[in-house]
């Protein structure tokens, strides 16, 4: 029988994801913060981050955390996830379902706009046309749990395909579901517990693959294609700036890299000037983030949550990877046991864990992963084992819409 630390995992994935969108929302003050500073002072003038208290009515989630757990429960609702139709119509289900609860949770007009148009009761009333101003990180934020769903390097085909229909359901367009993909991928790369600094390199070796199942699929090929490479030419960028192409060097941080200076970075990776707001920089700076902290809650909450921008949206992701390795290592009970919605983000957790190790699974207590300066897949166990990671401190000191 698996060790109960991965069946944790993914129990704080799914619950620390709820709090890093809680408390880069902040009932909406602190998404439209334009200052890190000003946020990180407020923060300080609370009790500091340790003494935050992220439970109801100051601290809701937004629409983040409504619909991945919508993603979620579209899973556990689907006997088979393998009956591909069935599956996606549960999805646009559930979507539309979140809609109805979005009472002060600042949904993106893209989101509302395209759940809108979805007919799940009709055959392939999941899609949507192609949208030409569907890039924003509305797909990205939501996509987390299909890594917890398909975390085994044999399942990538389950998650590319899933990620991306999931996430053209409402961001039809590649900046917009390729954000899914990589929110999803890094959730899976988390358990498998593959160092974060070779996430990247990951990430875009998968891409071509993703791109082949667009073609496949046949829909909107051409638009699709055409936009294809603002996406991958804006990882490439940022691997190159950390030095992490190769996945087989740590990251290069510069010497100060303070609250400001991550500021004025996550705007300029943007597409806009709102660092996350667009699928390709949302889990670019949570990527970032998870780099630069190590196993860390605290300087995750500094690095990928409290910044100016679209802090929710990258803060719902860097706290699901964050659990996805580490569990609720160093998380104060403040931060999570009162969180909204905490008792359904804890089943889903416990769901896709018994989805995913069940059976033969379940008793061989092992999944497959990649470690450092290995091109083959090897045996992990699912223990308490932590893989040391990058951490710059410790270790080297919608324009677009949601």
């Amino acid at each position: 029988m698996a060790t109960p630390a991965i069946l944790e995992r993914y129990v704080a994935a799914m619950v620390l994801s709820g709090v890093g969108d809680a408390m880069g929302y902040k009932n909406g003050s602190w998404e439209t913060c334009h200052s890190g500073i000003a946020i990180h002072q407020e923060a300080e003038e609370l009790g500091g981050i340790e003494k935050l208290e992220i439970k109801l009515p100051n601290w809701m989630v937004s629409d983040d955390t409504v619909l991945h757990l919508a993603t979620a429960e579209a899973y556990m609702d689907t006997k088979d996830t393998k009956d591909k139709e069935t599956l996606y119509k549960h999805i646009a289900e559930k979507y539309k379902e979140g809609m109805r609860n979005m009472s002060g949770r600042a949904p993106g007009p893209t989101t509302m706009n395209s759940c809108h148009m979805l007919k799940p009761a009709r055959e392939k009333g999941y899609e949507i046309p192609f949208n030409p101003r569907g890039g924003g990180c509305g797909a990205a934020m939501r996509a987390m749990c299909i890594g917890l769903r398909y975390p085994k390097p044999d399942q990538l085909s389950d998650l590319i395909a899933d990620s991306i229909e999931s996430g053209r359901m409402t961001h039809h367009h590649p900046t917009g579901f390729l954000g899914g993909l990589a929110a999803a991928l890094f959730t899976s790369y988390a358990i498998q517990n593959k160092p974060v600094w070779q996430w990247g390199l990951g990430l875009m070796d998968t891409l071509p693959l993703a791109r082949k199942y667009i073609q496949e699929r046949g829909h909107a090929v051409n638009e699709n294609l055409k936009e294809w490479g603002y996406f991958e030419n804006a990882w490439k960028n940022y691997l190159e700036t950390r030095n992490i192409t190769s996945g087989k060097t740590r990251p290069k941080f510069p010497s100060e890299y303070g609250i400001k200076e991550r500021d004025k970075f996550y705007k300029s990776v943007s597409f806009s000037g709102c660092g996350g707001a667009s699928g390709h920089d949302a889990p670019m700076i949570a990527y970032d983030a998870m780099l630069g902290s190590g196993d860390s809650w605290i300087e995750i909450c500094k690095r990928g949550i409290l910044h100016s921008g679209d802090n929710d949206s990258t803060g719902v992701m860097a706290g699901c990877w964050f659990g996805a390795m580490y569990g609720f290592l160093g998380v104060p009970n403040n931060h999570h046991k009162k969180l909204e919605y905490r008792k359904r983000l804890e089943k889903a957790g416990e769901k896709l864990y018994k989805m995913t190790h069940s059976g033969k699974e379940q008793q061989s207590s092992s999944i497959s992963c990649q470690t450092e300066g290995h091109d083959k897949t090897e045996t992990c166990s699912d223990s308490n084992q932590q893989i040391p990671l990058a951490s710059h401190d410790q270790k080297m000191s919608e324009t677009l819409s949601k």
